[in-house]
């Protein structure tokens, strides 16, 4: 989630704008257009997961789902909707995934989970991003579905999150020789079934948790994502219900697994787009241990219109700005607090560096990884809480707002 905000009250203002044409047009012809083109300059499949990435975009920011502010909040007041609605993703998305994985392939399509080592580069990379999801103000969903819904300050960590990444990738040699065990996929080790209900139980576990703290804090849960919307209208311009959210990203990873051959990933592409201009300028970026495999290789050489994680980031970009426009809440503010600046410029870096240490952000490592049925998801989970712990008490020396209670935020 990223600092997005839709009232002082945490609600919708109390006058609807309505949708606004103009911005629902020029998102509507960019994901139509761009998909016609892919499907004749790429593949229909390329087409397909561009819309897909549509279609997350539209439903992170309809449901205002994500992962700073819900983390944020827990820390700060226990208020814990925002992590019961992670748990029910993740919890559908596992039951989703592990037949699938176990089995091999999907509808004929092979499939593989993110599975990743667990050692000391995920630990401190886990722990780098979660301070920079508190600074830079998004994680790596976020930080994309809020710049594309109109939020200017996350155009700096957008930018700065790049050139973290960057950095990281020309580092990670370094940090993956340092020690670590095999990657593990509770799904090889134990089976289908029983890593599934070994899961289920901690999603349980956690979610229940989160009841009984906010209770004894408050006497009672506060719901969330309050709008005088009903029905279609709610559909349409939000926000929705966390639990929609939550459905409908578990069903849109599965989706990409089933496209793609693998799971949800975002980073990965900051990366690309950091490193072509580099080499285009002359620097030997391909000589970097990161791009010596040849499908990196490939993709450092190829146009980012061949990257699935590129097509999918761009289509969340134009998604979030179709949803804004459809919720008439696109209105970019181009004045940023230099203090909110110079948070956005580190938390941007933190996030970049974190992410490719830790083998991927809060989607590829978090959300994909425990999906997965991999190890490394939850080793980054708990270290990314830690960091956001520390990271929201870094907040006020950067004029950052810490709430008491969940504002409707985007992240």
């Amino acid at each position: 989630m990223t600092d997005i905000s839709l009232g002082r009250s945490g609600s919708l203002p109390s006058r609807d704008r309505g949708m606004d044409p103009r911005v629902v047009g020029v998102a509507a012809l960019l994901l139509l257009g761009g998909a016609v083109w892919l499907s004749g300059a790429v593949s229909g499949r390329q087409a397909a997961l561009y819309l897909l990435g549509g279609a997350l975009g539209l439903t992170l920011y309809h449901a205002l789902f994500g992962f700073t502010s819900s983390f944020r909040v827990f820390i700060a007041d226990r208020r814990g909707a925002g992590i019961r609605a992670q748990m029910v993703m993740l919890a559908l998305a596992c039951a989703l995934f592990f037949p699938a994985l176990a089995a091999g392939d999907l509808f004929g399509q092979p499939v593989t989970g993110l599975v990743a080592p667990v050692g000391v580069s995920v630990v401190f990379g886990a722990f780098l991003f979660g301070v920079g999801m508190q600074l830079g103000g998004g994680c790596a969903s976020g930080t994309l579905y809020t710049a594309g819904g109109g939020n200017t300050r996350m155009l700096v960590t957008l930018f700065f999150f790049i050139v973290g990444s960057v950095v990281g990738a020309a580092h990670l040699h370094w940090w993956s020789a340092l020690p670590a065990i095999a990657p593990v996929s509770l799904v090889k080790t134990m089976g289908a079934l029983p890593a599934l209900i070994l899961n289920l139980a901690v999603f349980a576990a956690i979610a229940g948790a989160t009841v009984v703290l906010e209770r004894k804090r408050h006497g009672a849960l506060r719901p969330s994502n309050q709008t005088p919307h009903r029905g279609w209208h709610r559909f349409v311009q939000g926000p929705w219900p966390l639990i929609w959210g939550a459905v409908a990203l578990a069903i849109l990873n599965f989706a990409t697994l089933a496209l793609a051959g693998r799971p949800w990933g975002i980073t990965s592409a900051f990366v690309l787009w950091g490193a072509k201009p580099l080499d285009a300028l002359g620097f030997d970026v391909a000589s970097w241990p990161y791009f010596q495999p040849a499908e990196r290789a490939a993709s450092l050489r190829d146009s980012v219109f061949m990257d699935v994680t590129s097509v999918m980031d761009f289509g969340i970009i134009l998604g979030a700005l179709l949803a804004a426009g459809l919720a008439g809440r696109f209105a970019p503010v181009w004045r940023v607090p230099a203090r909110s600046l110079a948070a956005a410029v580190v938390g941007g870096l933190m996030l970049g560096y974190g992410a490719r240490l830790a083998y991927g952000c809060n989607i590829g490592a978090y959300f994909s990884g425990i999906a997965s049925g991999s190890l490394h998801g939850w080793v980054w989970l708990v270290a990314a809480l830690i960091g956001n712990i520390a990271g929201t008490r870094l907040r006020p020396l950067f004029g950052l707002e810490v709430e008491r209670t969940p504002r409707e935020t985007a992240c």
